[in-house]
């Protein structure tokens, strides 16, 4: 079954880890990625820019809507995402306890929805 893992983190907290940290955090991310990739379970995978550079589309009557920035105001953004592939919920928790950020923010699992 796949699933995908949502990394919510705190971008003040990313923003304001020292150099070292962020080095730390990069190998803990590279030891996680050569894991889950030896063992064929990452399908796609990507860090996404922070949430000030998004940009929001809604259609209301017809008439689209567009505003910079991120959709709702919250203290976590999504910050990155992994689809992996796994036996069930319980590999995918496995995985999910993983994930570097699971540290310091949180990482939503959410099974993909399958069209018959």
């Amino acid at each position: 079954m796949q699933y995908m893992f949502l990394i919510y983190v705190d971008e003040d907290l990313e923003a304001g880890r020292s150099e070292e940290e962020f080095n730390k955090l990069f190998q803990e991310y590279s030891a996680f990625d050569e894991e889950a990739k030896a063992k064929k379970a990452v399908l796609s995978a990507a860090a996404l820019q922070p949430a000030s550079m998004a940009t929001t589309v809604k259609v209301r009557d017809g008439k689209t809507v567009i505003t910079d920035g991120p959709f709702a105001e919250a203290k976590e953004q999504m910050g990155g995402y992994y689809m992996m592939e796994c036996e069930n919920l319980d590999e995918a928790i496995e995985w999910a306890s993983k994930i570097p950020d699971s540290k310091y923010g949180t990482i939503e699992i959410r099974p993909k929805l399958v069209f018959e």
